[in-house]
């Protein structure tokens, strides 16, 4: 039976508080085949402004402040903002900011992209456009990226473990999920990127974990509960068991399937 959470976040900036370090232990990154995409595909240059909303622990502005962009990233909550200015102090050309998505702080007409990593879903779509449209510079992109665990036999057989265990565990009935806004009913991209529509561009990212990397992983997770909550013993055992049955060497394949969704705001 899955316990409903008798206190449910409603601030979603606050969200992850408590599990940066957890997050930033076991979430993958994101594959270099996507700056070089948009190198390609989309014209970025290192001369070009990125503005990473909802930057958390910095992952999505590490791999652009690597191609040599100036990264400004726009983030609310505290802990995970620290977690990303620690992880990107040898880079100068980094700045942190204390702002939101619908009140980004940013000037205008300023930016030549606009990124979001795993964050877009927790945002005021209708004001976040707005703002969005009024830092890009004209003809700048828009980028919607997520990385997403893939299903069924793609996924392999841990994560067929893994998720069986997710459904048992999860707690929370007021998550938002991205997979609402990624999966087969897209209204939400084809809203916010209308009228000009937007593509989507796919990757392969897996990550291999041991098990320190999948207990992480799981406590990294807003909907599953954090030691000292119920169940949570419950739910490290199994995935100490599904760790077992399907490790080599001390470790398992997380597959993951990077999608990034972009456009231009008209």
């Amino acid at each position: 039976m899955k316990l409903s959470n008798p206190q449910p976040i409603v601030d979603s900036t606050q969200r992850f508080s408590d599990r940066v370090e957890y997050y930033v232990q076991s979430r993958p990154r994101y594959p270099r085949a996507l700056v070089e995409f948009c190198r390609g595909e989309l014209g970025l240059n290192p001369r070009h402004q990125i503005a990473d909303i909802g930057s958390g622990t910095g992952f999505l502005s590490e791999l652009f402040l690597r191609n040599g962009n100036s990264v400004f990233g726009v983030e609310p909550n505290d802990p995970m903002r620290q977690a990303a200015e620690n992880l990107l102090a040898p880079f100068a050309n980094f700045k942190s900011v204390k702002a939101t998505a619908e009140s980004t702080q940013l000037d205008a007409g300023t930016f030549d992209f606009v990124v979001a990593g795993q964050a877009f879903h927790w945002f005021d779509r209708s004001r976040a456009k707005a703002e969005f449209r009024r830092i890009l510079r004209p003809g700048g992109w828009i980028l919607l990226v997520w990385n997403e665990r893939r299903k069924g036999e793609l996924g392999g057989r841990f994560l067929s473990d893994y998720d069986a265990v997710v459904r048992e565990f999860e707690i929370d009935w007021h998550k938002i999920r991205h997979e609402k806004i990624t999966g087969a009913d897209t209204a939400a991209l084809d809203e916010f990127f209308a009228p000009s529509g937007y593509k989507l561009q796919a990757f392969d990212n897996p990550q291999s974990l041991d098990l320190d990397g999948v207990i992480a992983r799981a406590l990294s997770s807003s909907y599953l509960p954090l030691p000292g909550q119920p169940r949570c013993n419950e739910m490290l055992q199994r995935l100490r068991e599904a760790f077992s049955r399907c490790q080599t060497d001390g470790r398992v394949w997380m597959q993951y399937e990077t999608k990034a969704y972009y456009g231009r705001l008209v």
